[in-house]
């Protein structure tokens, strides 16, 4: 898994860290069970202090992705690569559906970016 961070980016550095590893859980290429790199490795790694990771992996917690546990690290708790699949499903009859209203395809991604 290679993570990489953006100073310039909106988001901030712990956000950032914390949706490509929810994006690597979502694909599978993290899967149920396996070991995310301890906060200190992953901080040298993207050249972040290590509160940072401790804030994105604290996040990722929450949202039930891993399990964090003093002395062992953390964990991936479950796999998303179904989640990942079934969101692609409904990307494409969205893309269908704005295909058959005469939606350019720009101004669908305009819409999906201002959707909050």
């Amino acid at each position: 898994m290679l993570i990489t961070v953006d100073p310039a980016a909106r988001a901030s550095l712990a956000e950032q860290i914390a949706a490509q590893v929810r994006t690597a859980i979502a694909r599978g290429e993290l899967r149920e069970g396996e070991k995310l790199p301890s906060a200190r490795d992953l901080a040298a790694a993207v050249d972040v202090n290590m509160h940072t990771v401790l804030r994105a992996y604290a996040r990722l917690q929450e949202d039930g992705l891993i399990e964090l546990r003093r002395g062992r690290g953390a964990t991936v708790l479950r796999s998303g690569n179904a989640s990942f699949d079934q969101l692609r499903s409904l990307v494409g009859e969205l893309r269908d559906q704005a295909e058959a209203l005469g939606v350019p395809l720009d101004d669908l991604f305009t819409m999906i970016k201002g959707a909050r």
